[in-house]
């Protein structure tokens, strides 16, 4: 913009705006003068608030992953496993108590907030197919476990009810195994080795991808519980390796929860007062666990990140002092022509101001570059907010106001004489 112009627009306009007009244009004139100094003291500012930026992206991204992995897990779902019990006041490793089939039952018969249960027993084996081969994850259980879990069949069937009372020797594939075992072939109706037996593939699971605790829930041969304790893993009869159960639509997880201990502590006749031989799961708790962890991780990083901010103030605040030194002998004449102490502190408060500002919208520029990046590369939900935005420029304009305070105010304060002696 010309001189002439700006004279211009400096005319027009009146009262406060006109206050504020002129001082601008002298802190944009005295950046220009020294470009490549504005520019390094802005970049510290920069540095901060795309980290604050970034963190808050990540922190958001993260939780809403962790969500999604949470939900894969069934739909209010909970999971009840084996837990190491004191006897004698010594811990038993040697074993761990006994979930039963007949326990699941119960827990349908006799708990009002159970609407289905799905026993589970575990192992793992190699499977071949022609010529290839590879280690697989298995397990046996019963038809429930695929409306627990919320899987979905991609092609083929699951086996029917009458499968798990015969033992047939049938079984469900997940995507991992039907990838890296057929390939580009349809296994639907193949047969496949599973330890000394042949299986055949009835059905092929949708993709769930990476697991709450960084497994592959895609890895893995589902088949009739009766089968695979015959067949593949031989057990005490009825014995199960854990027990998912899913609770009624709009019943209260932690009602359920009781209900579920009392029923097992009946069955498994504990006296009051002994602890319990079994843990039971729920997502709520997955969820709590992880808002936990991924809350000391936030306030980790934004503290690194704040602590960059303030670094980036200091410098903000070094470079005005070292203008003020260098400029006594302009301020000594602005005073000398009638500025007052308020038109010197506003101007060079308007510097550090402007400083700030700059170095904010730089950083929040290269903080929706870096998120999107980081969306893509990690395939998380996450995005820079307009809230989160409009928080680092404000955050870069109160840095520049609290640095910016001590140069303006010592600018204010220096002796119109001495400035004027200044060389």
């Amino acid at each position: 913009m010309s001189s002439v112009l700006r004279e211009r627009l400096a005319e027009s306009l009146r009262g406060p705006a006109r206050l504020l007009w002129t001082p601008f244009w002298i802190a944009l004139g005295a950046l220009r003068r020294n470009s490549l100094r504005a520019a390094l003291t802005a970049f510290g500012i920069l540095i901060g608030v795309a980290a604050v930026t970034i963190v808050v992206a990540l922190g958001e991204g993260a939780s809403a992953a962790v969500a999604g992995r949470i939900d894969t897990l069934g739909d209010n779902a909970l999971t009840v496993i084996p837990q190491e019990t004191a006897r004698s006041g010594v811990r038993d490793e040697t074993s761990l108590p006994l979930l039963t089939e007949q326990d699941a039952e119960a827990l349908v018969r006799d708990a009002g907030g159970v609407v289905r249960a799905a026993p589970l027993i575990q192992g793992a084996t190699q499977l071949a197919w022609r010529e290839r081969n590879r280690p697989t994850p298995l397990l046996g259980s019963t038809r429930d476990f695929f409306t627990i879990g919320a899987w979905k069949l991609e092609s083929g069937a699951l086996w029917p009810a009458s499968a798990e009372t015969l033992g047939d020797k049938v079984c469900v594939i997940g995507q991992t195994v039907r990838l890296e075992l057929f390939g580009g072939e349809d296994p639907v109706g193949q047969v496949v080795r599973i330890g000394r037996h042949p299986f055949r593939v009835i059905g092929v699971l949708g993709g769930k991808g990476q697991g709450l605790f960084g497994n592959d829930q895609d890895d893995l041969v589902v088949m009739p519980l009766s089968t695979m304790r015959a067949k593949v893993a031989p057990s005490r009869p009825g014995a199960v390796h854990r027990i998912m159960l899913q609770a009624a639509p709009g019943s209260a997880i932690d009602g359920v929860q009781r209900e579920v201990t009392s029923i097992l502590r009946q069955r498994h006749r504990l006296a009051e007062g002994v602890e319990n031989d079994f843990r039971i799961r729920t997502q709520d708790e997955f969820r709590q666990t992880q808002e936990r962890i991924l809350g000391v991780l936030r306030a980790l990083l934004l503290s690194i990140a704040a602590i960059s901010l303030v670094v980036g103030g200091i410098g903000v605040m070094n470079i005005m002092l070292v203008s003020v030194a260098e400029r006594t002998r302009e301020i000594g004449i602005r005073m000398a022509i009638g500025a007052r102490e308020s038109d010197i502190r506003v101007q060079f408060l308007f510097e550090a101001v402007l400083l700030s500002v700059l170095g904010g919208i730089g950083g929040a520029l290269l903080a929706v570059v870096a998120v999107r990046a980081l969306a893509r590369a990690l395939q998380w939900p996450m995005g820079v907010s307009p809230t989160a935005l409009g928080i680092a420029l404000l955050t870069s304009s109160v840095v520049g106001v609290v640095f910016g305070l001590l140069p303006a105010h010592r600018a204010a304060r220096l002796d119109p004489i001495f400035a004027l002696r200044r060389e």
